[in-house]
């Protein structure tokens, strides 16, 4: 009580100097400012950001360097068959067991578990193996597969095919993004110059992880709150009845629903500041 009157009177002495004069009218806004910074204060996070196919940890290098300039912890673990490691046959459980390693091994706890395309199906995976130690799970335009389902299940057929028949040329069961498709779907908000370095980061895929059927009855059982993260310019999947939002996030069930502006690989790159700021969103209480 004593905090509000305090205020009340401060209020008050402001609005009456400021009208005979004594006191800018811009004081009153500075003062107004600091109580609203202080009351919308973030309470720091935990993240572990998984990323998706075609990429590598290095994709959220300048995303989470904005997440820990505003004081929030952030850990981007590199999974089997990605980065250094380039067995090209690594199966989904080796991709989630090498991310619940990593948990385990830092000792991770009450932490936002947020993947990224593909990626949302390694958080599911995970998440039934250490849910105890996940406070949400964030989907950030990404694949939510139902139980029995694969992420290549998600796919249009006419999109599933061509994936398909990537796969068989290869020669080593992975799967090589031909550039216009890259340009046009990924990274379709980007200019030439910065597709054709994106381009550059993303390796083959290795292909039989996005073609496993997974067991998830226990990630639907799971009772950790959900949220899902959606960019209105995406078309690495088409938009409509194969789009990441509705179709994707619809599998969820309850979850919190975050909207911003960009698309499927550069607005991670690009606009840093605004992803972080769109996390946080996502991922706090």
């Amino acid at each position: 009580m004593k905090s509000i009157h305090t205020k009340i009177v401060l209020a008050l002495c402001i609005t009456f100097f400021s009208i005979i004069g004594l006191l800018p009218i811009n004081q009153h806004s500075a003062v107004a400012a600091a109580d609203h910074k202080s009351s919308t204060k973030q309470t720091p996070l935990t993240f572990v950001l998984i990323h998706g196919s075609w990429a590598t940890a290095g994709f959220w290098d300048e995303t989470a360097a904005e997440l820990r300039k505003l004081g929030h912890t952030v850990y981007t673990p590199e999974y089997a068959g990605h980065g250094a490691d380039k067995n090209t046959n690594v199966t989904h459980e080796q991709i989630t067991k090498s991310v619940v390693d990593y948990i385990k091994q830092k000792d991770l706890k009450d932490f936002i578990l947020l993947g990224h395309s593909f990626g949302g199906s390694v958080i599911q995976t995970v998440s039934q193996q250490v849910p105890d130690r996940i406070k949400r799970i964030v989907f950030f335009d990404a694949f939510v597969p139902l139980d029995g389902q694969s992420v290549a299940d998600q796919f249009p057929a006419d999109s599933l095919k061509f994936f398909e028949q990537l796969r068989d040329a290869s020669g080593n069961n992975t799967i090589t993004l031909p550039f216009p498709l890259f340009r046009d779907t990924f990274v379709n908000t980007a200019s030439l110059a910065q597709a054709q370095t994106f381009y550059k980061q993303a390796p083959p895929e290795p292909a039989t992880p996005l073609f496993e059927k997974l067991d998830l009855k226990k990630f639907y059982s799971l009772q950790i709150p959900k949220s899902y993260l959606y960019l209105t310019e995406d078309t690495a999947i088409p938009q409509g009845p194969y789009g990441f939002h509705p179709t994707q996030s619809s599998h969820l069930g309850v979850f919190r629903f975050i909207e911003g502006k960009g698309d499927h690989m550069t607005t991670v790159r690009t606009e840093p500041k605004m992803m972080a700021e769109l996390m946080v969103k996502a991922g706090r209480d």
